[in-house]
């Protein structure tokens, strides 16, 4: 099996050669890629979405379309800060309060003017989770773009009661982002329910365990120095 590193630095620069992707390079990204928006017509279509009140979702731009249509149907959404680097670590949006448009909210720069940062205790209850990848397989594998981030957002809600195990997580990608062998996991690598692209609903087959809170075992010491929130959450542990 390969690992993860080899198998991004693959998909990065095929999606570039290709010219699938908006921007001078996708590495070390979230892949932009053309048809995000006909994926997330198709995520539109699922029960699991039309269901969902509450949102959580990751700030990239190849999910913007997910975000922006959220918003428009009135569904509470949350944007994790990125990188975690604030204890207030996800920007709460609510179209009842927003001093903007959904177009405008949806986007990074648009979330912090005029959503709401808070707490992760702070939060509703979450109904459905969206998540950026560079990777997928159809069993639900997901490999993200290094950083770990999105898999410590989950694992910061699930611990806080925000998130639990049955809520679904979809993804959109393109086609190519669609890997047809198997890929590493840990045990904090948050699994997909679906993966959709501009031409398929993928239901993934995996029916892998959801990671139930933060794994500490898997954290090295400057990426904890480097989250406050996981720095207080140690320090309440520890007392």
């Amino acid at each position: 099996m390969r690992d993860k590193f080899a198998i991004r630095e693959e998909v990065w620069t095929a999606l570039e050669q290709a010219k699938v992707v908006r921007g001078r390079t996708v590495h070390d990204k979230i892949p932009d890629f053309y048809g995000s928006k006909e994926a997330a017509e198709r995520v539109f279509d699922l029960e699991v979405w039309q269901r969902a009140r509450v949102i959580k979702s990751n700030p990239d731009k190849a999910q913007r379309p997910l975000r922006q249509q959220a918003l428009e149907e009135g569904k509470l959404l949350y944007m994790a800060v990125p990188r975690l680097r604030d204890e207030r670590c996800f920007v709460e949006l609510d179209p009842a309060e927003m001093a903007c448009t959904p177009a405008q909210g949806s986007t990074i720069s648009g979330a912090f003017r005029h959503g709401r940062s808070v707490f992760v205790e702070e939060m509703k209850q979450v109904d459905l989770v969206i998540s950026g990848s560079v990777a997928v397989n159809r069993e639900g594998v997901r490999v993200g773009k290094g950083g770990g981030y999105a898999d410590l957002e989950y694992g910061l809600a699930t611990a806080a009661g925000i998130v639990t195990p049955d809520i679904p997580v979809i993804t959109t990608i393109h086609p190519m982002q669609l890997l047809s062998e198997d890929l590493p996991r840990t045990d904090h690598d948050v699994p997909l329910d679906y993966a959709v692209t501009p031409d398929e609903v993928i239901r993934c087959s995996g029916d892998l365990p959801h990671p139930r809170g933060i794994y500490w075992e898997d954290l090295d010491e400057r990426k904890i120095k480097a989250i406050p929130l996981l720095q207080k959450l140690r320090e309440r542990d520890a007392a």
